[in-house]
């Protein structure tokens, strides 16, 4: 019996190699992947050392259902001090009254949000996804479709910018429970004092998503919701350069009915590996470094945009305020999932996208999203996005003739890649 424990607990020991060879080379192709394509998926980004450390270390099998001081497991006296120097932090960087930080994604955080302000049935105004908005903002096919009654704001059909007088009018005449504001694919600015507005003039609470744009309010380059908005959800990679999860900020009054709604409310016990990676994410927002980032990585999207309206791309909206763009297709005859196809052949990873008043299904959409934060955390700066833009211009002008793209495009992206390494 003694004999059969040792051997148990040596069972633990074994590196992923001797346990799961099958996994291991998949999990080092991946890596390979990553290192040798350039990636302008928008939602995507790296973690530090330091973020991958705490993300990594022994805390994932701890259970903590809960809050700091009130769990229902005993032995997390570390797991209160790491989660409230994680609500500290992050109730900081934003300047918010409340912060939870235990939501798995940014999905799960709006359906804590939803579950906390409304009841099923109730109607709830947001973005269109077709014109930039998120699938859990009411989609069909999503919880937040079945749950409540969503109707959509659109964009501007000239302009393809948010038209808030539009916004306004469908809320006084719908008279909705809940106004949604943010977006997942939508380039320009968001006027939070706007929907503020909006909101206190039909008596409608205000939820703001800025999952996408978190790391740019952080330090300033995009107006923050947290001054308007009843309740502020967000995820903690995407701009913010962190561990894959969600977060809460809130109003102090709202702050009982958001920890009910995420636990027991979604989900169940937190995430403490997860938890201690969000701490040292948010830790490294606040440093100066961060800002100069943020302000490369916009930087990065605009000199992007630009160079590729010179190649004769149209841009919905004529360009980007943020760390991203969309690219509409039609004019040369290619669907964003051919585009999509041809850019991954040379090693350039982007993904198809809709586009306002799209024609085509969601997954033959007439455009491309780009985004700039992982390219940025390589190093890259304005004359790499010029490169790029080239390189995308060439691929997508053969795809339109129906031609593969010439091989020296691909060894220019191997360029890129080998003189850009992936710092972690």
């Amino acid at each position: 019996m003694l004999q059969d424990a040792v051997l148990q607990a040596s069972d633990l020991t074994r590196p992923l190699d001797a346990v799961d060879p099958e996994v291991e080379g998949l999990v080092a192709a991946e890596l390979r992947r990553q290192s040798q394509r350039i990636g302008l998926i928008a939602s995507e980004n790296l973690m530090s050392r330091a973020v991958l450390a705490a993300r990594a270390g022994g805390l994932a099998g701890k259970y903590a259902e809960g809050l700091p001081g009130a769990r229902y497991c005993g032995g997390c006296e570390y797991v209160d001090a790491l989660e409230e120097i994680a609500r500290q932090r992050l109730r900081g960087l934003f300047g918010a009254e409340y912060a939870n930080v235990q939501p798995y994604s940014g999905t799960q955080a709006n359906m804590a949000a939803y579950q906390a302000l409304c009841a099923p049935g109730d109607t709830v105004l947001a973005m269109d996804l077709a014109h930039g908005g998120h699938v859990t903002h009411g989609s069909a096919v999503n919880f937040s479709g079945r749950l409540y009654r969503f109707v959509h704001y659109t964009l501007d059909r000239d302009s393809e910018r948010l038209d808030m007088d539009e916004v306004a009018a469908l809320a006084r005449r719908l008279r909705p429970r809940l106004i949604v504001a943010g977006a997942c694919a939508y380039p320009r600015l968001l006027d939070f004092a706007a929907f503020g507005a909006v909101a206190r003039d039909v008596g409608a609470l205000l939820l703001v998503d800025m999952a996408h744009i978190a790391g740019l309010v952080a330090v300033g380059l995009h107006p923050s919701p947290v001054p308007h908005a009843d309740v502020v959800t967000l995820t903690t990679h995407k701009t913010l350069r962190g561990p894959r999860g969600g977060a809460i900020l809130c109003r102090a009054g709202l702050a009982r009915s958001i920890d009910r709604a995420v636990y027991p409310g979604v989900q169940g016990g937190p995430d403490v590996g997860a938890i201690a990676a969000k701490a040292v994410a948010l830790r490294e927002a606040a440093e100066p470094s961060f800002a100069a980032y943020q302000r490369q990585v916009v930087a990065n999207a605009a000199a992007l945009a630009e160079a590729l309206a010179q190649r004769g791309f149209r841009l919905v909206s004529g360009g980007t305020d943020t760390h991203l763009l969309l690219v509409d297709l039609r004019v040369h005859g290619l669907s964003g999932r051919q585009a999509e196809r041809a850019l991954e052949d040379v090693g350039v990873v982007v993904n198809k996208n809709l586009i306002p008043f799209d024609p085509h299904p969601p997954m033959r959409p007439s455009g491309i999203r780009l985004g700039t934060p992982l390219v940025t955390c390589r190093g890259m700066a304005e004359l790499e996005m010029v490169e790029i833009a080239d390189v995308i211009a060439e691929v997508l002008r053969a795809a339109a003739r129906g031609r593969s793209a010439a091989a020296h495009l691909a060894e220019r992206v191997r360029d890129l890649t080998q003189r850009f390494p992936l710092p972690v």
